[in-house]
């Protein structure tokens, strides 16, 4: 069952937390789709959750709706082969993003990958925010609660911007995949580009053209206006000199500031990284919360219970200097509250607090390890080229 509806701009948006509510109402949309669904994820698994979605589609695409999807070739490396030949004799077209990956380079456009997730059906319903194709439990190692995440539904105009957004990428992809590269495919893009004028909600994109840190200008501009407070829950949490410098500066004039971050270890190197700025941002007086329910995969925030940004971006180097990003921007007392009442709700239940004086207390090796992984992922960082921008 659905949260709350609200209001913004014309738009109808339900906040969805995790894929129980989720994907019902995905399906559910996708059976009542007429005219085209347009379907862009990282994952598409091959477990049952993903099972479901491509059975809507599938029915969609027989009843001739035109139904299109777009896969990162990394990120959903474990398609099954079978699915995509019954997709092709329902009438369901599919493109790869980078299918081809080599595992020994750290060449950039080889790393950027299509990490956005989403779903927008006959140009009037939307979904934009972090869930991929699958199973939300999958890879509970050990068991706990599904991942935590959150997704927007979208009605209004702003699921018509989202259409534009994916056709425009559609048929990016079919032209690289005809070797139509370079400037042709760039100038298309960017001659094409036109967004809905609102004042309240606004479509951020991160791509490698004009929209290279739209996402993280949003942010900076948020924390730096923040008055009360901030929240962000962000399951990939590595933020350069920048980005740490704005949650300091805010903590500083009296702002609270409060992080909730992956408390199990998905991706170790991340993970560890991540540990090497605790000490820096819990002397500030940062708030530092690891959630502990299960994995945390959300990537939300909410400033000063007005505004609030669900999407597919970390604030890592992978997401701001990399991937093909999408966020909303919502200014909204409503909404924002919603999804702060929901952020506060798991820090209270399903967390445990980082304190300073436990963090100092930490042994050598634990404090070693964390300086050595960020060593890594800022050398790694650099062979790419983004050293400065990573700061």
């Amino acid at each position: 069952m659905a949260d709350g509806h609200h209001q913004v701009d014309g738009n109808q948006l339900t906040l969805l937390q995790n894929g129980a509510v989720y994907f019902p109402q995905l399906c559910a949309d996708i059976d009542a789709a007429q005219s085209f669904v347009y379907l862009e994820t990282y994952i598409f698994s091959d477990d049952e959750t993903a099972y479901q979605v491509s059975q809507a589609l599938q029915k969609a695409a027989r009843r001739g709706v035109v139904v299109r999807v777009l896969m990162d070739g990394f990120g959903s490396v474990k398609f099954p082969q079978r699915w995509m030949e019954e997709w092709r004799a329902a009438g369901v077209e599919a493109q790869w993003f980078r299918r081809k990956i080599s595992p020994f380079t750290l060449r950039r456009n080889r790393l950027r990958r299509l990490h956005r997730k989403l779903v927008v059906l006959d140009g009037e319903v939307a979904f934009i925010g972090g869930i991929n194709i699958i199973d939300d439990a999958t890879g509970n190692r050990g068991g706990g609660a599904p991942r935590f995440d959150f997704a927007v539904r979208v009605q209004g105009s702003v699921a018509g911007e989202i259409h534009m957004t994916m056709r425009r990428m559609w048929s990016a992809v079919s032209w690289a995949s005809q070797h139509l590269r370079g400037k042709r495919i760039e100038r298309f893009i960017l001659d094409s580009a036109r967004s809905a004028i609102l004042s309240n909600i606004s479509l951020l994109l991160r791509d490698n053209l004009r929209h290279r840190r739209d996402i993280e200008r949003a942010y900076l501009e948020a924390i730096a206006g923040a008055q009360r407070e901030v929240v962000i829950a962000n399951a990939y949490f590595l933020p350069g000199r920048i980005f740490r410098r704005a949650l300091i500066q805010a903590a500083q004039r009296g702002v609270r500031v409060v992080l909730l971050l992956q408390g199990r270890v998905e991706h170790r190197l991340l993970h560890y990284a991540t540990h090497a700025l605790y000490q820096q941002l819990l002397a500030a007086g940062i708030e530092i919360y690891e959630y502990q329910a299960g994995y945390l995969h959300a990537k939300v925030a909410v400033v000063d219970g007005v505004w609030a940004t669900v999407g597919s971006s970390n604030i890592d180097p992978f997401s701001l200097l990399l991937a093909r990003e999408a966020n909303l921007a919502i200014m909204d007392a409503g909404f924002a509250t919603e999804l702060r009442d929901k952020l506060l709700l798991a820090v209270s239940n399903d967390t445990l607090r980082i304190e300073l004086s436990h963090w100092n207390q930490q042994g050598a090796w634990v404090h070693g390890v964390s300086r050595l992984s960020y060593a890594v992922v800022r050398m790694m960082v650099g062979m790419l080229g983004y050293g400065r921008r990573a700061d």
